[in-house]
């Protein structure tokens, strides 16, 4: 995987708290904690990416 670029606030990010940044990368996505940026990120595949996407849309995780 290539370096994170793009990076963007989630929409599902709180205003204060619980706020994560995702970026882009050749074949997939990375995810950080915007308020601990130098921590590093997560990266994964397009495939699973969409997968936890349309979990949260679905509200599976609740």
């Amino acid at each position: 995987m290539t370096v994170p670029t793009g990076w963007r606030k989630s929409s599902r990010s709180g205003p204060n708290s619980n706020c994560v940044e995702v970026g882009r990368v050749t074949d997939g996505a990375a995810v950080r904690d915007t308020k601990d940026r130098s921590a590093g990120y997560l990266t994964t595949d397009r495939a699973r990416w969409s997968a936890f996407v349309d979990a949260i849309k679905a509200d599976r995780f609740a």
